[in-house]
Order: structure tokens, then sequence, then C-alpha cells
């Protein structure tokens, strides 16, 4: 069995959609063990508490250095012997300490295809650009901000009137799909990593 850790900081709509494919079955081999956020009026909270999943609230404000704030997170999580942390909306860098305690073992969802328009507004770069082509990318997580080695990208069109909300809704769609798909191969160990490629295991 598969500990995942989820790490939000507002809806929680990812992890919503990841909780109820676990409960159907859809994701086997795996539970949501904890939901961790910065936000202790994140709306996914209220989610977590409502099926009985344990939370863990670290306002940033308690403690400031971001390395000892990373470390408590370890020890609050290490009682749960996670495999798996997803990051689902969390609105936070996380530094050096908490990638190296976990190793290949953290993964994120960016509302574009990395490594075009990384970190923050994406939906607005894209419009911006002109870009034809929008989506999303599952990645683990290194040591830089959406750097780290692609799992999964699905694609949608940029229409000619998108605005960020209709865009960001059409992509929305697509993150669901493509960060269950992931989970699913991480938990059936198929994901192989050779510097920056990742290999489906059944595709070598």
């Amino acid at each position: 069995m598969n500990n995942i850790a989820v790490f939000i900081s507002g809806r929680g709509s990812n992890f919503h959609n990841i909780h109820q494919h676990i409960e159907s079955g859809d994701i086997s081999d795996a539970k949501i063990s904890v939901v961790f956020s910065n936000n202790p009026k994140a709306k996914g909270l209220e989610y977590a508490k409502q099926v009985g999943i344990d939370t863990i609230v670290i306002p940033p404000d308690t403690i400031k250095d971001r390395i000892a704030y990373d470390e408590e997170i370890i020890k609050l999580l290490t009682p749960y012997n996670i495999d798996l942390i997803c990051l689902a909306g969390y609105m936070r860098i996380i530094t050096d300490t908490l990638i190296n305690q976990y190793p290949n073992k953290i993964i994120n969802i960016h509302p574009s295809l990395l490594p075009s328009f990384p970190g923050l507004h994406a939906h607005a770069q894209a419009i911006e650009y002109g870009a034809k082509i929008s989506g999303c990318t599952l990645h683990f997580v290194d040591k830089g901000v959406d750097t780290g080695p692609i799992i999964l990208q699905r694609h949608v069109p940029v229409l000619e009137d998108d605005t960020e909300t209709t865009l960001a809704d059409r992509v929305l769609k697509e993150e669901h799909k493509i960060y269950i798909d992931g989970i699913k191969l991480f938990c059936a160990n198929k994901l192989k990593i050779e510097g920056r490629k990742v290999f489906i295991k059944d595709n070598i």
C-alpha cells in the first residue's frame, strides 16, 4: 500500500479528484494518509475532514525560515510513512531539505506544457504570448521551479477568445486525467528516471 500525502493551498480540486479515484478502486494499492496545507483557510481541508483524512496545517508566519518550515513538515509527515507526495495547487516553493528527504517521490501538476510558461500565471503567459496550444504537465519535483523530469503531458488548444478563466477550465479537466494516470504508474512502480527523462517501464 502506497501512503500518499497531498499538499494543497486552496480549493483542492485535484485532491478531491485523486481521493475519488482511490475510493472507487480506480487507483489501487494507495491511500491518502494525510493532507497538508500552508493555508488554514484552504477549502480542501474541509473536504479532507468530511471524508476522515488527517490534516496538517502550518501557517507560514509561524515558521518564517523556509528550511525550518520544511523540517517541521518532515517531522509531522514521518509517522505516516509517506511513499508519494502530490503537490496539488500547493502555492509555496519547497526547499532542498524536503526534496532530499523524499527523492523522486514528489510530483507536481503545472498548467502549461513545460518547459514553456513555468511559474505563476501560466494561462495568462500563454495567452499573452499568442500560443496556439497549451495544456498541463505532471512532473517530478527537483530543486528548480517547474524544472523536474516530465512524467506526462496533455495539450489543449488556445482559442482566439480565451481568457485565463476559460483556458484554465479546459486545462483543469486534463490535469485531473493525467494526475490519476501518473499516480497509477507510480504506484505500479512503472516509472524509471534516467537523467531528465522519465520512461514508462512497459514501453522500454
